[in-house]
């Protein structure tokens, strides 16, 4: 099998990227439901559970293809790396928090959520590689 196509690579992304928002847009919503709108929205928790979680499975998947590697395995990481888990995560949502966090003279909250996502999100991203490594 060759490479995929410009339009075959395009539409794998665009496939990813339209489920993995469906369901960042999903998990928000289930994480507003589950802590109520005031506490969901005086810290994001949602933006940070996305970018957690968004991060561990691009571990994983980095470490699947590095040991499964193949053909095929561009196909995986433009469908899942690329455009679900691009959907999925939101880096530019963390942007935007921050941003809001800073303007309401909260600079410390602000401080302790980009630690707590950049730390978080590359220890995760590290244990998903591990369990990867580990399981071979």
């Amino acid at each position: 099998m060759s490479a995929l196509s410009p339009l075959a690579a395009s539409i794998n992304v665009a496939i990813g990227g339209a489920i993995g928002a469906t369901m960042r847009f999903q998990l928000g919503r289930a994480i507003t439901h589950w802590l109520g709108p005031n506490t969901a929205t005086a810290f994001p928790w949602a933006t940070l559970t996305a970018n957690v979680l968004g991060s561990m499975a691009m571990g994983l998947l980095a470490g699947w293809l590095a040991r499964h590697g193949s053909v095929q395995g561009e196909q995986w990481r433009l469908l899942l790396g690329v455009g679900l888990l691009g959907g999925f995560t939101t880096f530019s949502s963390f942007s935007l928090e921050m941003m809001w966090l800073v303007e309401r003279g909260q600079p410390g909250l602000a401080a302790s959520y980009a630690g707590i996502s950049v730390l978080a999100g590359l220890f995760a991203l590290y244990l998903g590689l591990v369990v990867m490594r580990v399981s071979a």
